[in-house]
């Protein structure tokens, strides 16, 4: 039974809400039967209600010069980053100058980001338009031939270099810093990882590649140097996601769990460092292993 949804406000007229501080909080919260075995044996079990927070998904219809192009599932947080994120990893623009207003509209059915975009960025992307249905887990959404998956970035220009300590201690920090998952459980995200160690742009969303997207639109937004950082993602590093970090400039990324075949051959042919089974004390580099050091002595 749903309990309470957070943050839903008052709507106007037009059944509105007219600024991104309305948005619905990105979690809700149900009373649920927390049940659990007692006894070593398992002979006996305990039943208890209680109240527990689940992530939130909403429709996220992206608009650019007033039509529609995808509507994906995502978290209703950060989505100015997500909205130009998507904008620049799906080639819609090649810069974030090409984007020069972003308006975020909450409606009974979701949520609609209205982006005005550049004349000749709106003439390529109705030159190769299509309907996409994104949904959380997916990678290629709204792809409908063969062809139009073989997108290769260009092979990033990376100077970056970290050693092992600096990526762990990393990982370590993002876990600390999910705020969204500790209360859901439910969440990936995405970071960056500065040259000098540091972390910022931490961004959860229930979709793996809806977080690395607002991560590369947080990154955008604020002119952050992306030649020199590394993208940390809580997920399995999938070709989408190589996709991704190729097309930004980022040419470091570092997950979690394990690559796929395809994207180890993207990465290496698009020149990003790809780690992954990163853990405490221990990773596997796939490609370009220069740029993940050795531990300093």
């Amino acid at each position: 039974m749903l309990v309470r949804e957070r943050g839903v406000v008052a709507r106007d007229d037009a059944g509105q809400y007219d600024s991104e501080r309305d948005l619905p909080m990105p979690y809700a919260t149900v009373e649920v039967a927390r049940w659990h075995e007692q006894g070593r044996d398992g002979e006996g079990h305990e039943m208890a209600l209680a109240f527990d927070d689940l992530a939130e998904e909403v429709p996220v219809a992206l608009e650019y010069n007033g039509i529609s192009h995808a509507v994906m599932l995502a978290t209703p947080t950060d989505l100015e980053d997500f909205a130009l994120g998507f904008s620049l990893t799906e080639g819609i623009v090649a810069s974030a100058r090409e984007v020069f207003e972003i308006d975020t509209q909450v409606g009974e059915q979701g949520i609609a980001m209205q982006l005005r975009i550049a004349g000749d960025a709106f003439a390529r992307m109705k030159t190769r338009r299509r309907a996409m249905t994104g949904r959380t887990g997916c990678g290629l959404c709204g792809v409908e031939s063969l062809s139009q998956m073989a997108r290769m970035p260009a092979p990033v220009a990376s100077v970056a270099g970290f050693d092992g300590a600096a990526l762990h201690a990393g990982f370590a920090e993002l876990q600390r810093r999910q705020a969204l998952l500790r209360h859901t459980g439910a969440t990936h995200a995405a970071a960056w990882l500065r040259a000098d160690g540091s972390v910022a742009f931490v961004r959860e969303d229930v979709g793996r590649h809806n977080a690395l997207d607002k991560l590369i639109g947080a990154l955008a937004r604020s002119r952050e140097p992306v030649a020199d950082g590394a993208a940390l993602v809580t997920s399995r590093a999938s070709y989408e996601m190589v996709v991704k970090t190729a097309s930004a400039g980022i040419g470091v990324l570092a997950a979690v769990s394990g690559p796929t075949a395809m994207a180890v051959r993207l990465a290496e042919q698009a020149g990003v460092t790809l780690a992954g089974f990163v853990r405490p004390g221990r990773h596997v580099v796939y490609t370009h292993s220069k740029r993940l050091l050795p531990p300093r002595c």
